[in-house]
């Protein structure tokens, strides 16, 4: 049976979810589409951080600053629990090179407009007890946050339920029927949905539904391995990165070329602690194609990292692991917008480990850009074709 849709959203992910919510409120009819279930990929697999220091000042703390306003009464505005939580958080500093890094960065954090300080460890120690001796400080801002990723990806998605969207799930796209270079119609196992606007927002998966219109985006998956621990009191203060973390995410190159395993693994602290008293500890940045499976290696040396840093983990029982897959682009920035050749067509995927955070903004953003053509902020260098041609055997971006 043919349905129809003034837009249909493809990807059942937060990032999905998001801009189907903030689409439905602006009175269109909307679908969303999801292979399987919602938060079944990356928006399930990963940690709960909302940290806005991890963001290079730019474009990129700009969208998280905003996002971050928009998440304060996001709960309340959904209708649902979300578990967020301003926390703060700190990115801990083991060494003078890192220590000028982080001193600098801050700096330029600071003029964006994110509340963001320098701490020496004896300031750390006092709102983050369990930090080891060697270390030389932190930074700190009380604008991190978190938030539990599974129960904002279906609070979205219940909220557009309530504001008329309808949510198909095992709902795979099969082909994207163009006319003319416009967008027409979607092919799913279910049926037909004829529509004139379709946004792919399909995360790591966004290559696939791109090839379908003959376009090859430039995102591949980056894998992240996280360990949990049994529930335990209080111990996590604030969610907590390291500098070293910071470097692999944006500088694989140095990743690639270390002869260090732990450092190939791209491995750096993650540590944060959920609302039932869980440990995440994470996490390794890996290009390991499409496998999701955790390794021996990997998990190893995640631990013996965090056990490093915080030896107050030490005798904290661990209970799981698993692994998730972020969708990673070549600058760090997501892709987010139309592609110019073909109308009704737009992209919103390649936030590698920043879809939680920037999920609010991107919904809204992405349904400014398809009601108004135009949003709050100058989205221009996040275009999905920055990089040059899209079209298949035009320019190899993957």
């Amino acid at each position: 049976m043919k349905k129809s849709a003034d837009v249909v959203v493809i990807g059942g992910g937060v990032i999905g979810n998001s801009i189907t919510y903030h689409l439905a409120k602006k009175g269109l009819k909307v679908i969303l589409l999801e292979k399987d279930d919602l938060a079944s990929g990356s928006s399930g697999a990963c940690d709960i951080d909302i940290i806005l220091q991890s963001k290079n000042p730019g474009i990129h703390l700009q969208l998280a600053i905003e996002s971050a306003k928009m998440y304060k009464p996001l709960a309340e505005e959904l209708g649902s629990e979300i578990e967020y939580e301003a926390c703060g958080g700190m990115i801990l500093i083991e060494n003078d090179e890192q220590m000028n890094i982080m001193r600098d960065f801050a700096r330029r954090q600071k003029e964006v407009g994110l509340s963001v300080k320098l701490l020496d460890l004896k300031e750390a120690l006092e709102i983050q007890p369990g930090l080891s001796p060697h270390l030389l400080g932190a930074t700190y801002s009380p604008d991190d946050a978190h938030v539990n990723p599974m129960k904002l990806c279906f609070a979205f998605a219940k909220a557009s339920k309530k504001l008329g969207a309808e949510i198909m799930l095992n709902a795979p796209v099969l082909d994207i029927k163009l006319e003319k270079n416009k967008v027409r119609s979607i092919i799913t196992p279910k049926g037909e949905i004829e529509t004139d606007t379709v946004v792919n927002a399909a995360g790591v998966y966004a290559p696939f539904i791109g090839e379908l219109v003959g376009i090859s985006l430039p995102i591949k998956p980056r894998r992240g391995q996280i360990v949990v621990t049994e529930p335990v009191p209080k111990l996590v203060m604030h969610d907590v990165l390291c500098a070293k973390y910071i470097v692999a995410k944006y500088n694989p190159k140095i990743l690639e070329e270390s002869n260090d395993p732990a450092t190939r693994l791209g491995v750096g602290l993650s540590l944060s602690q959920t609302h039932d008293g869980q440990i995440l500890i994470g996490a390794t940045r890996e290009f390991v194609g499409y496998d999701k499976r955790t390794t021996h290696e990997a998990l190893k040396a995640v631990l013996k990292n965090a056990t490093r840093l915080v030896p107050a983990l030490k005798n904290i029982h661990t209970i799981r692991s698993f692994a998730g897959l972020r969708p990673y682009t070549s600058d760090g920035l997501p892709l987010l917008g139309p592609i110019e050749d073909i109308k009704g067509f737009f992209v919103a995927a390649g936030h590698e480990g920043d879809g939680i955070a920037l999920s609010p903004v991107t919904g809204r953003i992405v349904a400014d850009l398809i009601t108004e053509g135009k949003t709050f902020i100058d989205v221009s260098k996040l275009s999905p074709e920055r990089f040059g041609s899209l079209k298949k055997n035009e320019n190899e971006v993957i």
